[in-house]
């Protein structure tokens, strides 16, 4: 659902000159601007490494919730799915802004009693330690989908409609996609003070109000 908000916001932003979607089925999307590179498993990019090279950028969307499936298997995909993504993309582009889509209430310290929550944490602490030239872990809350998405989790359309209520009375667990679009593309332009951004930083760096990397 991010990856496909996120999608549109750089679609239609003159600030991005090209976009490289790696994805593993088709978005069904087509434009100008945008190409489109299947990969079955996206922990093994060696299939097609002579296609990720000159990228200034890399915004990381894929994930999963982990309602549902085993701790292995959402550790799988969160943390050694990602990683191992990273690991191919700073080999190649060491002068690469890499942008992960963690989450609200990630823990850093690793030791929360949630699982998800310390899986989290220790990806986007084992991201930081990579030799990009800079990275930047996003931590949305709830979203509102940007028009015209196609992805949306059926609960958030049964809920869309609490958004402005929302934003009123919780604004540092709501934002919207179009805003975590544009603060992923004025991170990679401007950078930002601090690694780690919450959902107040997202809306501030997405609206301009952009602290310049120290």
């Amino acid at each position: 659902m991010v990856g496909d908000g996120v999608l549109l916001e750089c679609l239609q932003n003159p600030a991005v000159e090209y976009v490289l979607v790696l994805t593993r089925k088709p978005t069904g999307r087509t434009h100008a601007k945008m190409r489109e590179l299947l990969v079955p498993e996206l922990a093994d990019l060696s299939a097609v490494e002579s296609q990720l090279t000159g990228y200034n950028a890399c915004f990381f969307c894929a994930g999963v919730s982990s309602v549902g499936i085993s701790k292995e298997e959402y550790e799988r995909i969160t943390h050694d799915m990602t990683l191992a993504v990273a690991a191919t993309m700073v080999r190649l582009n060491p002068e690469m802004t890499f942008i992960y889509v963690s989450g609200a209430g990630t823990d850093s310290s690793e030791k929360s009693s949630q699982h998800w929550a310390r899986v989290k944490g220790r990806t986007e602490n084992q991201l930081l330690a990579l030799p990009f030239r800079a990275a930047y872990m996003f931590r949305p809350g709830f979203m509102k989908a940007t028009a015209g998405q196609r992805n949306i989790l059926k609960w958030y359309g049964a809920i869309a409609w609490l958004y402005p209520l929302a934003r009123q009375l919780a604004p540092d667990f709501v934002s919207t996609m179009q805003e975590v679009g544009r603060a992923m593309i004025n991170a990679a332009d401007f950078g930002y003070s601090k690694p780690v951004l919450e959902v107040r930083d997202i809306v501030a760096l997405a609206h301009g109000k952009v602290a310049p990397r120290p």
